[in-house]
């Protein structure tokens, strides 16, 4: 997956096996990606607003086939047009106690240290990861976690 710049707005360009993986997956689950792409070694998928239950299925049952078929680890996460609802659904399944945007700052504040070191990582890639993501459809400039 590359990504290219046209003005100001941010174009991905997704090889064939990418939009081979977008295609079985939206068949399957009959849920609309908004973009695919690898975190580490994970597939993630972002999806549309409403679509969550449909993608992941009665029991985990899409999610669960989707796994099998393409022999990868899957991770689903809902779009939502809030910053702090699609942080949240983002680094899912750990919980936080607060996310606020300050200028062009989030802060994430929680009170266990586990969950934090967790969502930061070795030397911040977790964190810097995420902060990708985020960027690609808010206006921020970094994410903090306090």
């Amino acid at each position: 997956m590359e990504l290219l710049k046209k003005g100001t707005a941010v174009k991905t360009v997704y090889d064939i096996d990418m939009i081979k993986i977008i295609n079985l997956f939206e068949q399957v689950t009959h849920a609309r990606v908004k973009e695919a792409f690898y975190l580490k070694d994970v597939l993630t998928f972002i999806i549309f607003e409403g679509d969550k239950f449909k993608a992941l299925g009665k029991n985990l049952a899409n999610l669960h086939k989707i796994e099998q078929m393409l022999q990868k680890k899957v991770k689903i996460v809902e779009f939502d047009g809030d910053i702090a609802k699609f942080i949240t659904n983002l680094i899912y399944p750990y919980r936080v106690e607060n996310i606020v945007l300050n200028d062009k700052t989030v802060t994430i504040t929680d009170s266990d240290t586990k969950t934090k070191g967790l969502i930061i990582g070795a030397k911040a890639q977790n964190l810097r990861m995420y902060e990708s993501v985020v960027k690609k459809y808010f206006d921020i400039e970094e994410i903090k976690v306090m």
